[in-house]
Protein backbone atom coordinates (compact mmCIF):
# COMPACT_ATOMS: atom_id res chain seq x y z
CA UNK A 1 0.00 0.00 0.00
CA UNK A 2 1.07 3.17 -0.79
CA UNK A 3 0.99 6.34 0.93
CA UNK A 4 -0.55 9.38 -1.04
CA UNK A 5 -1.91 12.43 -0.97
CA UNK A 6 -5.13 13.24 -0.73
CA UNK A 7 -7.26 13.83 -3.94
CA UNK A 8 -10.80 14.25 -5.10
CA UNK A 9 -10.17 10.29 -6.09
CA UNK A 10 -9.88 8.98 -2.58
CA UNK A 11 -14.03 9.20 -2.39
CA UNK A 12 -15.15 5.57 -1.80
CA UNK A 13 -19.31 4.21 -2.70
CA UNK A 14 -19.85 1.78 -0.27
CA UNK A 15 -22.99 0.52 1.99
CA UNK A 16 -24.78 3.53 4.32
CA UNK A 17 -25.93 2.43 7.70
CA UNK A 18 -29.36 3.16 9.18
CA UNK A 19 -29.72 4.61 12.42
CA UNK A 20 -32.86 5.62 14.21
CA UNK A 21 -33.27 9.60 15.60
CA UNK A 22 -32.31 8.85 19.32
CA UNK A 23 -31.07 10.90 22.04
CA UNK A 24 -28.60 8.66 24.75
CA UNK A 25 -26.22 11.23 27.38
CA UNK A 26 -26.06 8.33 29.48
CA UNK A 27 -22.43 7.69 29.59
CA UNK A 28 -21.76 3.74 28.92
CA UNK A 29 -19.34 1.89 31.64
CA UNK A 30 -15.97 1.65 32.16
CA UNK A 31 -13.63 -0.72 31.61
CA UNK A 32 -11.16 -1.98 34.47
CA UNK A 33 -9.46 0.52 35.51
CA UNK A 34 -6.16 1.26 33.36
CA UNK A 35 -2.62 -0.46 34.25
CA UNK A 36 0.56 1.41 35.51
CA UNK A 37 2.65 3.40 32.82
CA UNK A 38 0.02 4.15 30.70
CA UNK A 39 -0.36 7.72 29.05
CA UNK A 40 -3.09 10.30 28.40
CA UNK A 41 -2.46 9.72 24.79
CA UNK A 42 -3.07 5.64 25.22
CA UNK A 43 -5.60 6.58 27.56
CA UNK A 44 -7.39 8.66 25.18
CA UNK A 45 -7.01 6.01 22.44
CA UNK A 46 -8.89 3.54 24.40
CA UNK A 47 -11.49 5.66 25.29
CA UNK A 48 -12.14 6.50 21.89
CA UNK A 49 -12.53 2.67 20.63
CA UNK A 50 -14.41 1.79 23.56
CA UNK A 51 -16.83 4.45 22.90
CA UNK A 52 -17.04 4.55 19.23
CA UNK A 53 -17.27 0.83 18.99
CA UNK A 54 -20.68 1.17 20.49
CA UNK A 55 -21.61 3.99 18.28
CA UNK A 56 -20.72 3.08 15.15
CA UNK A 57 -22.84 0.25 13.42
CA UNK A 58 -20.76 -2.76 11.32
CA UNK A 59 -19.70 -2.55 7.94
CA UNK A 60 -20.10 1.86 8.28
CA UNK A 61 -17.74 3.91 6.13
CA UNK A 62 -15.70 5.72 8.06
CA UNK A 63 -13.58 9.11 7.82
CA UNK A 64 -10.96 10.20 10.54
CA UNK A 65 -9.34 13.55 10.76
CA UNK A 66 -6.31 13.75 11.98
CA UNK A 67 -6.42 10.06 12.46
CA UNK A 68 -3.17 9.76 14.21
CA UNK A 69 -0.91 6.49 13.24
CA UNK A 70 -4.26 4.73 12.75
CA UNK A 71 -5.05 2.93 15.49
CA UNK A 72 -8.75 3.51 15.80
CA UNK A 73 -9.08 3.01 12.49
CA UNK A 74 -7.16 -0.07 12.73
CA UNK A 75 -9.80 -1.27 15.71
CA UNK A 76 -13.20 -0.36 13.30
CA UNK A 77 -11.51 -2.03 10.86
CA UNK A 78 -11.19 -5.30 12.26
CA UNK A 79 -13.87 -4.98 15.06
CA UNK A 80 -16.79 -3.80 13.06
CA UNK A 81 -15.90 -4.10 9.52
CA UNK A 82 -15.54 -0.50 8.57
CA UNK A 83 -14.25 0.72 5.30
CA UNK A 84 -11.97 3.68 6.90
CA UNK A 85 -9.60 6.31 5.59
CA UNK A 86 -7.68 8.43 7.75
CA UNK A 87 -6.26 12.06 6.72
CA UNK A 88 -3.71 13.89 8.82
CA UNK A 89 -0.96 16.58 7.65
CA UNK A 90 1.69 14.49 9.44
CA UNK A 91 3.75 12.02 7.55
CA UNK A 92 5.15 9.96 10.18
CA UNK A 93 1.67 9.40 11.11
CA UNK A 94 0.62 8.39 8.06
CA UNK A 95 3.26 5.83 7.20
CA UNK A 96 2.05 4.86 10.87
CA UNK A 97 -1.06 3.93 8.96
CA UNK A 98 -0.56 2.35 5.91
CA UNK A 99 1.67 -0.29 8.43
CA UNK A 100 -1.08 -1.22 9.94
CA UNK A 101 -3.15 -1.94 7.02
CA UNK A 102 -5.19 1.14 7.05
CA UNK A 103 -5.79 3.33 3.82
CA UNK A 104 -4.49 7.20 4.58
CA UNK A 105 -3.76 10.33 2.87
CA UNK A 106 -1.78 13.09 3.99
CA UNK A 107 -2.99 16.61 3.84
CA UNK A 108 -4.30 19.61 4.84
CA UNK A 109 -7.89 18.84 7.16
CA UNK A 110 -9.18 22.37 6.33
CA UNK A 111 -8.99 21.59 2.61
CA UNK A 112 -9.26 17.61 2.46
CA UNK A 113 -13.27 17.84 3.31
CA UNK A 114 -13.78 19.75 0.15
CA UNK A 115 -13.09 16.69 -1.96
CA UNK A 116 -15.26 14.43 -1.05
CA UNK A 117 -19.19 14.74 -2.08
CA UNK A 118 -22.18 15.23 0.47
CA UNK A 119 -22.90 11.48 2.12
CA UNK A 120 -19.41 9.83 1.28
CA UNK A 121 -19.48 8.87 4.86
CA UNK A 122 -21.37 7.27 7.09
CA UNK A 123 -19.10 8.80 10.18
CA UNK A 124 -16.45 11.68 10.19
CA UNK A 125 -14.70 11.43 13.15
CA UNK A 126 -12.53 14.56 14.89
CA UNK A 127 -10.96 13.61 18.15
CA UNK A 128 -8.70 16.11 19.64
CA UNK A 129 -8.31 18.00 16.46
CA UNK A 130 -10.87 20.82 16.91
CA UNK A 131 -9.11 22.91 19.41
CA UNK A 132 -5.49 22.61 16.61
CA UNK A 133 -7.88 24.01 13.70
CA UNK A 134 -7.99 27.38 12.69
CA UNK A 135 -11.54 28.06 11.92
CA UNK A 136 -13.16 24.86 13.10
CA UNK A 137 -16.70 25.73 12.48
CA UNK A 138 -16.12 25.19 8.89
CA UNK A 139 -14.25 22.06 8.91
CA UNK A 140 -16.80 20.79 11.53
CA UNK A 141 -19.72 22.10 9.22
CA UNK A 142 -18.04 20.60 6.21
CA UNK A 143 -17.87 17.43 8.35
CA UNK A 144 -21.69 17.46 8.65
CA UNK A 145 -22.36 17.63 4.80
CA UNK A 146 -19.68 15.10 4.02
CA UNK A 147 -20.80 12.26 6.93
CA UNK A 148 -24.11 11.71 8.30
CA UNK A 149 -22.68 11.68 11.99
CA UNK A 150 -20.08 13.21 13.40
CA UNK A 151 -18.18 12.48 16.36
CA UNK A 152 -15.97 15.04 18.02
CA UNK A 153 -13.81 14.19 21.09
CA UNK A 154 -12.36 17.31 23.26
CA UNK A 155 -10.62 18.03 26.46
CA UNK A 156 -12.89 20.45 28.22
CA UNK A 157 -11.18 23.21 29.17
CA UNK A 158 -13.59 23.92 31.44
CA UNK A 159 -12.44 21.64 33.70
CA UNK A 160 -12.55 22.59 37.67
CA UNK A 161 -8.94 22.00 37.42
CA UNK A 162 -7.93 24.03 35.12
CA UNK A 163 -10.63 26.94 36.40
CA UNK A 164 -9.00 26.94 39.71
CA UNK A 165 -5.26 27.21 38.98
CA UNK A 166 -6.25 29.97 36.87
CA UNK A 167 -8.19 31.31 39.72
CA UNK A 168 -5.47 30.56 42.35
CA UNK A 169 -2.50 31.08 40.67
CA UNK A 170 -3.53 33.61 37.16
CA UNK A 171 -1.67 30.82 34.65
CA UNK A 172 -3.29 27.64 32.82
CA UNK A 173 -2.59 24.40 34.71
CA UNK A 174 0.63 22.51 34.01
CA UNK A 175 0.23 18.48 34.59
CA UNK A 176 0.35 15.19 31.81
CA UNK A 177 -2.66 16.72 29.52
CA UNK A 178 -1.06 20.47 29.36
CA UNK A 179 2.55 19.11 29.60
CA UNK A 180 4.08 22.56 28.21
CA UNK A 181 3.80 26.06 29.22
CA UNK A 182 1.98 28.08 26.51
CA UNK A 183 5.15 29.25 25.11
CA UNK A 184 6.26 26.16 24.16
CA UNK A 185 3.17 24.42 22.97
CA UNK A 186 1.55 23.77 19.79
CA UNK A 187 -0.98 26.37 18.20
CA UNK A 188 -4.43 26.10 20.13
CA UNK A 189 -7.78 26.73 20.67
CA UNK A 190 -8.80 25.24 23.75
CA UNK A 191 -12.69 24.19 24.14
CA UNK A 192 -15.08 23.76 26.72
CA UNK A 193 -18.14 22.10 26.64
CA UNK A 194 -20.53 24.82 27.01
CA UNK A 195 -18.68 26.26 24.04
CA UNK A 196 -19.35 23.22 22.08
CA UNK A 197 -23.11 23.09 23.14
CA UNK A 198 -23.17 26.84 21.90
CA UNK A 199 -21.56 25.84 18.36
CA UNK A 200 -23.47 22.86 18.01
CA UNK A 201 -26.87 25.32 18.27
CA UNK A 202 -25.40 27.98 16.16
CA UNK A 203 -24.71 25.55 13.27
CA UNK A 204 -27.67 23.86 13.94
CA UNK A 205 -26.65 20.46 14.31
CA UNK A 206 -28.65 17.95 16.23
CA UNK A 207 -26.78 16.07 19.19
CA UNK A 208 -28.14 12.70 19.58
CA UNK A 209 -25.38 11.20 21.86
CA UNK A 210 -22.95 12.73 24.68
CA UNK A 211 -20.21 10.75 26.22
CA UNK A 212 -18.62 12.59 29.71
CA UNK A 213 -16.12 11.27 31.62
CA UNK A 214 -14.41 12.33 34.61
CA UNK A 215 -10.82 13.90 34.91
CA UNK A 216 -8.96 10.07 34.50
CA UNK A 217 -10.94 10.60 31.40
CA UNK A 218 -11.91 6.54 32.38
CA UNK A 219 -14.69 6.82 34.73
CA UNK A 220 -18.53 8.08 33.66
CA UNK A 221 -18.98 11.79 35.15
CA UNK A 222 -22.76 11.81 35.94
CA UNK A 223 -23.32 15.45 37.25
CA UNK A 224 -22.07 18.96 36.17
CA UNK A 225 -20.63 17.98 32.85
CA UNK A 226 -19.40 21.27 32.33
CA UNK A 227 -17.19 21.83 35.62
CA UNK A 228 -16.59 17.74 36.44
CA UNK A 229 -16.03 16.16 33.04
CA UNK A 230 -12.66 15.64 31.69
CA UNK A 231 -13.30 14.43 28.63
CA UNK A 232 -16.34 14.51 25.96
CA UNK A 233 -17.41 12.53 22.99
CA UNK A 234 -20.15 13.90 20.95
CA UNK A 235 -22.39 12.90 18.48
CA UNK A 236 -24.28 14.82 15.99
CA UNK A 237 -26.34 14.80 12.91
CA UNK A 238 -28.05 17.71 10.36
CA UNK A 239 -30.91 18.93 12.29
CA UNK A 240 -34.06 19.10 9.67
CA UNK A 241 -33.53 22.74 7.45
CA UNK A 242 -30.25 21.66 6.75
CA UNK A 243 -26.67 23.00 8.38
CA UNK A 244 -26.79 26.73 8.96
CA UNK A 245 -22.94 28.25 9.64
CA UNK A 246 -22.56 31.09 12.46
CA UNK A 247 -21.69 33.16 9.65
CA UNK A 248 -24.95 32.85 7.77
CA UNK A 249 -26.82 33.14 11.28
CA UNK A 250 -24.87 36.30 12.13
CA UNK A 251 -26.44 37.48 8.41
CA UNK A 252 -29.55 36.46 8.98
CA UNK A 253 -29.44 38.65 12.73
CA UNK A 254 -28.58 41.45 10.94
CA UNK A 255 -31.40 41.71 8.14
CA UNK A 256 -33.49 41.19 11.13
CA UNK A 257 -32.07 43.53 12.99
CA UNK A 258 -32.67 45.83 9.85
CA UNK A 259 -36.30 45.45 9.50
CA UNK A 260 -37.26 46.36 12.80
CA UNK A 261 -35.09 49.01 12.86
Amino acid sequence: MMVENCCGDCCRDTHRMTTANTTTITPPAAPAAAGGGVTREQLKQRTDQRILSEWIAPDSRVLDLGCGPGLLLEHLQHAKGAQVVGVDSDLHSVIGCVGRGVTAYQGDISKVLDFYPADSFDWVVCSRTVQELAEPWQVLERALVVGRHVAVGFVNHGFWINRWNMFRHGHRVRNEVYPEPWYKSRPSNPVAIGDFEEFCAAVGARVTRRAYLAGDWNTPCQFWPKLLAGYALYEFTRARGGVFSPRRREGQKSENHGLHG
